[in-house]
């Protein structure tokens, strides 16, 4: 695999492995990584994150796993041994559950990042109150980010408006992981809290989960070229 020196993780979103590798095809892996979600992963199973792999990618395993720390741990165990990049599990798990989950990488000497999903960008403060919590969407997305980084995992995935606030409360090398990222002009989807790509790397986020604005783009090599060029890199 090439190691890509970018701060862009393309978003596969897509239903089967043949529409995700024409378009990985069109992509370089200079300038971004890829993430393999649910739809994708359980539709083309590990065999879609080996052929990624193959054409130079580095893979964010983004399966959010939440469960008993048995499970969790053996899961992500599983994700590692794929050689992924970096994978994913949910913060509100608790404690027990993320560090059973870094302690098999530990044990396991293995180079896969783990990060905790905090509040998912597409959840507004509304949707949050509605569902029962008493506290903000910015003081859970705290409390969160400070047990991730105590259970000993490399970062959190938050949006970018949490992520200055994030290494405020943690430290500059825990990685903020920003879905929510759209490009002036883009339309902002499903999405309730955005910044664009610029922004966000001021605003201290470490990568940009991209995926629409790129992937169904006219032409999405122009696209991720032109978003990449723009960086402050």
């Amino acid at each position: 695999m090439m190691s890509a020196n970018t701060p862009i993780i393309v978003a596969l979103d897509f239903a089967n492995s043949n529409v995700a590798l024409r378009l990985a095809e069109q992509l370089s892996p200079t300038q971004c990584r890829l993430k393999v979600g649910k739809e994708l992963f359980t539709s083309a199973g590990p065999a879609i994150v080996e052929k990624l792999q193959a054409k130079g990618f580095e893979i964010f395993l983004d399966l959010k796993f939440h469960d008993i720390p048995n499970t969790v741990a053996k899961a992500v165990k599983a994700a590692a041994n794929l050689g992924v990049w970096m994978t994913n599990v949910h913060a509100s798990g608790g404690e027990e559950m993320l560090q059973a989950a870094a302690n098999t990488l530990s044990s396991e000497s293995s180079s896969t990042k783990l990060i905790a999903v905090t509040v998912l960008t597409s959840m507004s403060q509304t949707q949050w109150q509605q569902l029962g919590h008493q506290d903000t969407i910015k003081d859970s997305v705290k409390k969160w980010a400070i047990s991730a980084q105590s259970a000993g995992l490399d970062g959190v995935v938050c949006s970018a408006q949490e992520a200055s606030m994030i290494k405020s409360v943690t430290s500059t090398d825990f990685l903020t992981v920003t879905p929510g990222i759209r490009p002036l002009n883009s339309s902002s989807d499903d999405q309730s809290r955005i910044m664009t790509p610029n922004k966000a790397l001021e605003n201290s986020s470490d990568f940009l989960v991209i995926g629409r604005p790129i992937t169904q783009a006219e032409n999405p090599a122009k696209t991720l070229a032109s978003i990449y060029q723009q960086l402050p890199l």
